[in-house]
């Protein structure tokens, strides 16, 4: 009789976790408390994100997760674009830090573009930043695009269909023991094994959760322009501002100077934790952002004064056919302050897997699959 495995949670890192047990013989239960995800696997870029990561394990974990998921498109037929990054340069710092970055970074696949071969790329990379024209542009061919508003379902949807596999949503779990679960309605779910994966809603269990393991909460608000199938803009887009977001840009010496440069100019920026990002997904819709207001600071009610700084940014960096907002929104996810993902056995049949803060779509499957394989779980699964 194969393993039972009960995951709790049917957002990307739940439906991951599930994949990979169902692609190594377990018999798969997902329980989700909503009529389908709808955190913050569905409101963010659908960016899988391989440059964010500081070289070492933890890019190598990123690489590993980008290539479950193209496994998974290729199997389940999920919209993956191999679309690769850009990040502009307007200025002479923000061109010294990609200059130093590559440079520091030989196993990974980047170059250097002159403003003209960026150009030759993408049509949205603007040519200028007011009076500071468009310097360079640090290329990568790893990342990829899926879209964050289906791929969730999608995968539901493929699993469901499998033999095994059961996914059942509306379904509110009220309490995990060591061997079953009970749902809101009553109904009791027996199993060898449990993974919880409820992201920030981890609290509707273990309430005292994110204090115990540090995590904070992140607010970040986003937008999004109507589908339009053409243009395509190409790669996902980033500019200068994000070199200060990403922790695998500190080693670059270069990097103080540009963070002292932009709190300087524009400490409104930093207040709201603002960097602006551009990526498009099969619709042609382009998803836009984003801001981080942590903690206490996060309310339910939306700044406006956000949305407009974003966009003040966004047009200055960015060629979009049409800045035209059909759609805003805000999301909230767990963070660790220096943890990729938190791994946590609350028994020992019953784990958690959260936490992974900004980068849930980039390290949902790397994260499922090393979570299941340090818990014993599974055995390696995928000759990848």
């Amino acid at each position: 009789m194969s393993t039972k495995l009960l995951i709790i949670g049917a957002g990307v890192v739940g439906l991951a976790a599930a994949y990979i047990a169902r692609s190594a013989g377990l018999s798969v239960t997902v329980l989700e408390r909503h009529p389908l995800a709808c955190g913050a696997s569905v409101r963010n870029f659908g960016m899988l994100w391989p440059i964010g990561q500081p070289t070492g394990p933890l890019h190598d974990l990123a690489i590993r997760s980008r290539a479950l998921w193209q496994h998974a498109a290729e199997t389940t037929g999920l919209w993956l674009n191999p679309c690769g990054s850009l990040h502009l340069a307007h200025h002479e710092d923000e061109q010294a830090v990609l200059e130093e970055f590559i440079a520091q970074s030989p196993a990974r696949s980047l170059s250097l573009l002159t403003a003209d071969q960026v150009r030759e790329i993408t049509p949205a990379a603007a040519s200028r930043l007011g009076p500071v024209r468009l310097r360079a542009g640090l290329h990568s061919t790893t990342e990829a695009a899926v879209n964050p508003r289906t791929a969730s379902a999608h995968l539901a949807q493929w699993l469901a269909a499998q033999p095994n596999v059961s996914i059942q949503f509306n379904a509110l779990v009220r309490e995990v023991s060591d061997s079953h679960a009970i749902t809101a309605r009553g109904e009791r779910h027996d199993f060898d094994f449990c993974l919880i994966c409820g992201g920030a809603d981890i609290t509707t269990l273990y309430p005292d959760f994110l204090s115990t393991h540090t995590l904070r909460l992140c607010k970040l608000h986003m937008l999004a322009t109507p589908p339009n199938q053409a243009p395509r803009i190409g790669p996902h887009l980033a500019s200068g501002l994000t070199l200060r977001h990403y922790r695998n840009f500190e080693i670059c010496k270069s990097h103080a100077a540009l963070r002292r440069r932009i709190a300087t100019q524009t400490p409104e920026l930093d207040r709201y934790g603002i960097h602006v990002m551009a990526s498009q997904d099969d619709a042609g819709r382009i998803i836009l952002g984003d801001s981080h207001e942590y903690d206490h600071n996060i309310t339910p009610f939306d700044n406006a004064l956000i949305d407009e700084l974003m966009l003040r940014e966004l047009q200055l960096v960015f060629n979009l056919p049409s800045w035209d907002i059909a759609q805003r929104w805000h999301g909230i996810y767990a963070k660790h302050p220096s943890l990729a993902y938190v791994h946590a056995p609350q028994s020992p049949r019953v784990h958690a897997l959260t936490g992974l803060g900004g980068a849930g779509m980039t390290l949902s499957f790397g994260a499922a699959e090393q979570t299941l394989l340090n818990a014993g779980i599974i055995g390696e699964v995928f000759g990848l």
